[in-house]
């Protein structure tokens, strides 16, 4: 049975796509390179992020990638307040609560800009804990959460992480936890699909899913007895 599920942020339940690409493109529009649509961002974001700025058009033989990464951090965090979470993110973290169980917040996010969102957005309350990382620029997501498990002393077989992105799936690769991506944030359902692991469409979909895994081992255990 599921116990914990240990969620991302950025993409998520933060819909924050449309402030990263609007970012993005005042970024690239300063340097004369094309502006990113929705769909070749998604082709081309990934983690590390310096990768994805590279496929973007920038040249860090001609800049410094810290100068870039805080021009695009500054950007971001002037346009936060204009994203949303996704419409059914709180009856879903609500839900979960009801059921018992433990929701830990693993982010790429700087740690204090991170407690800062989640309060903003209504949503602290329902998490056990929160973690982001301890600088901007989008690195140590893994060696984070190994810490986080190790500090909460987590049952892995027994925890499931929901993220939105190739990098969420290789942090619960090397967890040792089974991974659910919801192909509604920052990259393709396309590319989410070459993962060996479960995508859905939308957290109430994900929300179903571990529901009924719920049922399924409870009916089991009750057959048992």
């Amino acid at each position: 049975m599921i116990k914990t599920i240990i969620w991302d942020w950025n993409g998520t339940l933060l819909n924050d796509t449309d402030i990263c690409i609007e970012s993005m493109n005042d970024m690239l529009g300063k340097r004369k390179l094309p502006a990113l649509s929705l769909q070749r961002y998604r082709e081309i974001f990934n983690f590390p992020v310096r990768n994805y700025y590279v496929s973007a058009g920038f040249d860090f033989e001609a800049e410094s990638f810290d100068v870039v990464a805080f021009e695009f951090m500054d950007l971001y965090f002037k346009r936060l307040s204009q994203a949303g979470i996704f419409d059914e993110a709180t009856e879903v973290l609500s839900e979960l609560k009801r059921l018992g169980i433990k929701q830990v917040l693993i982010s790429a996010m700087e740690h204090n800009s991170l407690l800062t969102s989640v309060k903003e957005k209504g949503l602290f309350e329902y998490f056990d804990h929160i973690s982001g990382i301890n600088d901007h620029f989008a690195d140590g997501k893994i060696e984070n959460a190994k810490k986080i498990v190790s500090v909460l002393k987590l049952d892995l077989t027994k925890t499931l992480m929901i993220g939105d992105t190739i990098h969420d799936f290789e942090v619960a690769t090397d967890l040792g936890v089974v991974c659910l991506l919801i192909a509604n944030g920052h990259q393709s359902i396309e590319r989410l699909k070459l993962l060996n692991c479960g995508v859905v469409d939308d957290l109430n979909v994900a929300l179903e899913m571990v529901k009924t895994e719920i049922l399924m081992t409870t009916t089991t255990i009750d057959q048992i007895r």
